[in-house]
């Protein structure tokens, strides 16, 4: 994988996330169900962007090496990393899942 196609990919990817998390956190708020909207954020982006770099590579016939498998999991981080926006609220984030309850 190129450069060039890790960040397309990676921006196609951070966009189709703001718009799934927006629509999974209206209808969590819809249902009166309580949550951590940085844990939304990155259960969404970890499945789109792994999803999505797994669904390109069965596309274009990339074979599941150890290189790709690697490549599409930094791809989720990536993405996860994109729509959190900022070191506080990836801060934020790893202490909520850290936190114990």
């Amino acid at each position: 994988m190129t450069i060039t196609t890790f960040l397309v990919l990676l921006a196609g990817f951070a966009a189709v996330t703001a718009v799934v998390t927006e629509g999974v956190k209206k209808f969590l708020d819809g249902q009166g169900i309580a949550y951590a909207s940085n844990i939304v954020v990155l259960i969404v982006s970890l499945i789109i962007g792994c999803g999505g770099t797994a669904i390109y590579y069965v596309n274009y016939q990339i074979p599941f090496n150890a290189l790709n498998s690697a490549y599409l999991a930094i791809l989720g981080v990536a993405n996860w990393l994109s729509a959190m926006i900022g070191y506080d609220k990836v801060k934020q984030a790893v202490e909520q899942i850290g936190k114990k309850e």
